[in-house]
């Protein structure tokens, strides 16, 4: 009975998102003998026990110790992948997890992917490096065609076109281009939803969030809002527990930086750089979306520690794609592979 009360509690810590509770979490049940500290079985754990957050997971699956990544061998191990097109491997595992935000974390975590498959389909890509570029690609497909803040929709021959040449230098065939595209055309990614947020089907962790203050648009008032940035855009809630936005702010052709207001302290603003009015959308109280009116965004943080970082933050989720650094450093690996 005591066991079973702490396997609970320790399941209840799991529900926090953060890396060392979920670290925490493990230990805490090794030193209780409720779990012993080996791969296969913090693997298996953390793959068939009900009720545990998945991003946590992704989070403790992604760091670099190399106890880690041996629970990280053994957890996408225990994935059939055989006889399943890219598509549906990914779908299978990355239901089983939430990739975590880090670009190496990223890395580590699909690169384990792109061996297993590999190792479950032989023959049908040339090399892991193939099925690393490819997994990532239809990604990033994903977000492209079913996030409807990115408006140029990719076709099937741009998908094509930017898959060549990463067979090992020589393309992949058409046919399994086509049939790839179309799965994640007809069916996006379902994407664990830890905090019941419907945005989590067209993208992973946020870059960033938390409360700010927001000036009104047309009622220059503050009000407090929950702010998350990821995929380059900034939504906006009014509580944490809100399934949808109440405001949407694409961060394309927008810049940042510290503001002096007398009102506020720690304030920061978005603005055009060309002074055109900013291409953002709110949902009014009806529920009717409408353009919306700013000029600018005037935002305050609680410090000047949490400002500078929604800054910082801001200006690399507009100038960053970490799926793309990863993808390119890939690419030029298998170029200079089949030129040399």
């Amino acid at each position: 009975m005591a066991s079973t009360v702490i396997l609970h509690h320790i399941k209840y810590k799991f529900l926090c998102v953060n890396v060392d509770i979920t670290d925490f979490g493990v230990h805490y049940l090794i030193e209780n003998d409720l779990l012993e500290w080996q791969a296969e079985s913090v693997a298996e754990f953390l793959y068939k026990e009900e009720g545990l957050n998945k991003t946590a997971i992704g989070n403790f699956l992604g760091e670099r110790e190399e106890m880690h990544l041996q629970i990280l061998k053994a957890f996408v191990g225990l994935h059939e992948f055989s006889d399943l097109n890219l598509v549906q491997a990914l779908r299978q595992f990355l239901w089983s997890f939430r990739l975590p935000g880090e670009a190496q974390k990223i890395d580590r975590m699909m690169e384990a992917f792109a061996t297993r498959y590999c190792d479950c389909n032989p023959g049908v890509f040339q090399s892991t490096d193939t099925c690393y570029i490819l997994s990532f690609a239809i990604i990033m497909l994903n977000t492209s065609l079913h996030n409807p803040n990115v408006k140029d929709k990719p076709n099937l021959q741009r998908f094509v076109t930017m898959n060549r040449g990463i067979n090992n230098g020589e393309d992949l065939p058409t046919e399994l281009l086509t049939k790839l595209y179309a799965s994640i055309r007809s069916e996006p990614f379902k994407i664990p939803e830890d905090d019941g947020n419907d945005l989590t089907l067209t993208f992973f962790n946020p870059d960033r969030e938390g409360w700010l203050l927001k000036m009104g648009g047309r009622v220059k008032t503050w009000k407090r809002r929950w702010f998350i940035l990821t995929d380059s855009c900034l939504y906006y809630f009014e509580y944490t527990t809100d399934k949808d936005p109440i405001g949407i702010i694409p961060l394309e052709n927008l810049c940042v930086r510290k503001l002096e207001d007398t009102s506020k302290t720690y304030c920061l603003e978005l603005y055009n750089p060309k002074g055109q009015k900013i291409k953002a959308c709110k949902t009014e109280n009806k529920g009717r979306v409408v353009q919306g009116k700013h000029q600018s965004y005037k935002l305050s943080a609680a410090s000047a520690e949490e400002r500078d970082n929604w800054i910082e933050a801001i200006r690399a989720s507009i100038t960053k794609d970490p799926f793309y650094d990863l993808v390119s450093l890939r690419k030029r690996k298998v170029i200079s592979n089949t030129s040399s």
